[in-house]
């Protein structure tokens, strides 16, 4: 494999051992004398607590014991925080949520956590939840983010008045009412970005172990970064130095955003543990998890967008209501604020933008971030304007975009929200899209489509993603006794392919044969600290860590051939894995001159051994973005919709491996489309229950509903990083619901429908046709 170079695409080197069976997750990993766990969680949306009496619990054999919040806060531990400090425009701090592992007093979601049982066996502590006895005083909930904010609504939390946690704008408003007081045309459009459950392959899990001598845990859990984890399971909860905490993370199934953060569960296992002074584990049931995760999306956006006479954006106003759920889960706040503001301008040159947030609570499952984070949210409204512009002012919606985009000659261009683009060539991947589907040719496709009697449409959206996340990354080499080389990393794979791009990067610096590297990863002792993976800065941001710590390599590796070849270190040379003396035959390979020196010091001579850690400053962000192409065909009488044709053209910068790229998008278009046309996350609004609750009822995309994703990659490499890359993990959800409900739209345009809202499921297409038949 060490012939592959960068760019290539190399098939993943992971794929064999998780294929065959192999992989290790965490419900494969057990103790010696392990527990097991079931937490006991409220059947209502909003109650009282009046009692809880767990001596039934107590009373079933095998159980060994019913934790309480009374019982946590007793030993003095803190709450599951929101780290992110929000400000409202005023000034004022938002409003605080206080969540405690297992509620106190009151419960304010279905699935709330109440107790924490344990017990010698899984069906004794399931046994021993449903034994509790809880006396519940109802209370009136409200799950619709429409009316949460109402007069009159029930409040979730006492104190927050019309359910707004926070209350937060960004951008020049003053510029863009003025704008808009003197545009030719403003198109208004109002957008609901329905609420997803993530539904990972993998479901959570916690497996805590407890030293008593040492007051140490070593919690294993699938996360997307141990070391976040750690800190706050330190710092916050059990209140001591972060050192009392080993997180170890094996392989995970899935995370997209939803396994970034502390859960209850965590916190559960660990109190547990140090409670039995035993391993206590736990792993979620599905329809648990539909209740226990955190959920994705969930905004009602009012979108304003100014053009002047002659079809030139002028401004955006934005007013988001972001559904937060009954709590402020771990990054929350920043989801639809900061992370999901920075994209408004998109690829456009628009003189003004403000966007006015507003956080609101309901009796639901805590919302964060998914896969895209705000993005896909901020772009799915800029993109459905512009559509809604191009039909209101006459204008064809191909021409529209290509004048107001911003030309690659501008760049760096600094965008109306503040943002530096450092590179982008968006008219060539648009152009480049149009010509893969053949825009031209569309029409005669729809008339054929129109003789069978379905309705054809074609719809594009432009994107554009921005990665986030920690500004340092670490990451170390250890040449390793039994000749392979380690490379420990911070950030988590969660079926990214991560260990192959790294393995790739390490080759092509240090000449290391694939098949020697190790990528190690999820372990919070082996590096001082892990940016974790999320906000699609994996590459960008671990590649940068890896370039400098390789560097560092070969710098120790000349000084240690120096001692080897008895030449002065300024007279060695490195090429494609071998140092050598300039001039001369006389040269030894990295990995022997590796073993020479641990040799040397395992007979207690003094050498220079190569293994170095190193930590880079993650100085810029990167802007990925791309050209999403649908075309669908709908049936008027079901109002089934198929995807004939789906194509995507990307830059991802300098695409290190095109074949992993690839299969990024089709992932995110597929997420994308399941939210686009399937996936409904539904409250019942009397009761506060999830009726959506399991797959029965939640409609995931299957392979039949999937087209064949054809997708081009255009390289325009990143002027910020030394890798030229721009994040690719997130952006096919972006452009992807945008692009088909634009394409829904267009083909239900000849009935006299203008607007439909995700998920545009068969009934909901049916039900816009009549409508506007009837109309």
């Amino acid at each position: 494999m060490a012939k592959f170079g960068l760019s290539q695409p190399v098939r993943r080197v992971e794929d064999p051992r998780l294929l065959q069976g192999h992989g290790r997750y965490t419900d494969d990993i057990s103790a010696a004398g392990q527990a097991y766990g079931v937490v006991l969680r409220s059947p209502h949306a909003h109650a009282r607590i009046l009692s809880i009496d767990t001596a039934p619990a107590l009373a079933v054999p095998g159980v060994l014991a019913a934790i309480t919040g009374a019982d946590m806060q007793a030993d003095g531990l803190g709450e599951v925080p929101c780290v992110i400090p929000l400000k409202n425009s005023d000034g004022t701090p938002r409003a605080q949520t206080p969540r405690l592992a297992l509620a106190t007093d009151t419960v304010r979601h279905v699935g709330d956590p109440v107790a924490f049982v344990v017990a010698e066996t899984p069906e004794a502590a399931r046994d021993g939840a449903e034994a509790i006895l809880v006396d519940y005083d109802t209370l009136p909930a409200t799950t619709d983010l429409a009316t949460a904010r109402e007069a009159g609504a029930p409040l979730v939390w006492p104190g927050v008045p019309n359910n707004i946690c926070f209350d937060w704008d960004a951008g020049d408003k003053a510029r863009a009412d003025a704008l808009f007081a003197q545009a030719a045309h403003v198109t208004k459009l109002t957008i609901v970005n329905n609420r997803v459950v993530v539904a990972s392959m993998e479901a959570r899990a916690a497996l805590a172990e407890y030293d008593a001598a040492r007051n140490h845990w070593t919690l294993t859990t699938n996360t997307q970064g141990s070391w976040l984890l750690r800190q706050l399971l330190g710092d916050v909860v059990f209140k001591l130095p972060q050192s009392h905490f080993r997180v170890v993370t094996p392989d995970v199934g899935g995370g997209f955003g939803m396994k970034l953060y502390l859960y209850a569960e965590h916190v559960m296992v660990c109190h547990a543990a140090r409670k039995l002074n035993r391993p206590v584990k736990w792993v979620s049931a599905r329809t648990e998890a539909f209740v226990a995760d955190t959920h994705g999306r969930d905004n009602i956006t009012a979108g304003e967008l100014a053009l002047d006479k002659d079809g030139n954006f002028l401004a955006l106003r934005t007013t988001n209501y972001a559904g937060m759920g009954a709590y402020l889960s771990t990054f929350a706040p920043f989801i639809p604020t900061g992370a999901g503001t920075k994209v408004l301008a998109s690829v456009y040159k628009f003189q003004a933008i403000h966007a006015h947030v507003l956080g609101v609570l309901t009796n639901t499952t805590p919302v964060d971030a998914y896969r895209g984070a705000g993005r896909p949210e901020s772009n799915y409204l800029v993109e459905r304007l512009i559509d809604a512009a191009a039909r209101e002012t006459g204008r064809d919606r191909i021409a529209l975009r290509r004048q107001n985009m911003v030309p690659s000659s501008a760049m760096p261009y600094v965008s109306a929200i503040g943002q530096r683009y450092d590179s982008g060539e968006f008219a060539r991947l648009m152009d480049a899209a149009l010509e893969k589907i053949d825009w031209a040719g569309f029409e005669a496709r729809r008339a054929a489509s129109a003789k069978q009697g379905r309705k054809r449409g074609i719809g594009l959206a432009y994107y554009l993603e921005a990665t986030g996340g920690s500004a340092t990354e670490n990451a170390k080499v250890v040449f390793a006794e039994d000749g392979f080389v380690d490379v420990y990393v911070g950030t988590q794979s969660t079926g990214q392919g991560h260990e192959t791009a790294y393995a790739m990067l390490t080759n092509h610096e240090l000449g290391i044969p694939m098949e020697k590297i190790r990528v190690r990863q999820g372990d919070s002792e082996t590096l001082p600290d892990g940016g974790g993976t999320g906000g699609a800065r994996s590459l960008y941001s671990e590649g940068q860590a890896i370039l400098v710590t390789t560097a560092s390599v070969v710098e120790k590796g000349k000084m240690a051939a120096g001692e080897v070849l008895e030449a002065a270190v300024a007279d060695i040379e490195f090429a494609r894995g071998s140092f050598s003396v300039a001039g001369t035959d006389r040269g030894i390979g990295i990995l022997d001159l590796a073993a020479t020196q641990r040799a040397r010091v395992a007979k207690g001579d003094s050498a220079i051994l190569l293994d170095t850690q190193e930590t880079a400053e993650i100085k810029s962000h990167t802007f990925p973005n791309g050209c999403h192409v649908a075309e669908v065909e709908i049936d008027p009488d079901t109002g089934l919709i198929t995807i004939p044709r789906y194509i995507v053209v990307d830059d991802v910068g300098h695409a290190l491996n095109p074949l992993i790229v690839r299969g990024q998008v089709h992932g995110g278009v597929a997420q994308g489309i399941g939210q686009a046309m399937l996936e409904r996350t539904a409250y019942d609004p009397d009761s506060g229950q999830l009726l959506s609750a399991s797959f029965m009822d939640y409609a995931l995309p299957r392979a039949e509903d999937l087209p064949d994703i054809d997708v081009d990659l255009v390289s325009v490499p990143c002027e910020t990083n030394p890798l030229g890359v721009k994040g690719a993990g997130e952006a096919g959800a972006v452009g992807s619901p945008p692009a088909l409900i634009n394409a829904i739209v267009d083909a239900l345009s000849v009935a006299g429908v203008k607007h439909i809202d995700m998920p545009a499921t068969p009934e909901i297409v049916w039900k816009a046709l009549a409508t506007a038949k009837a109309a």
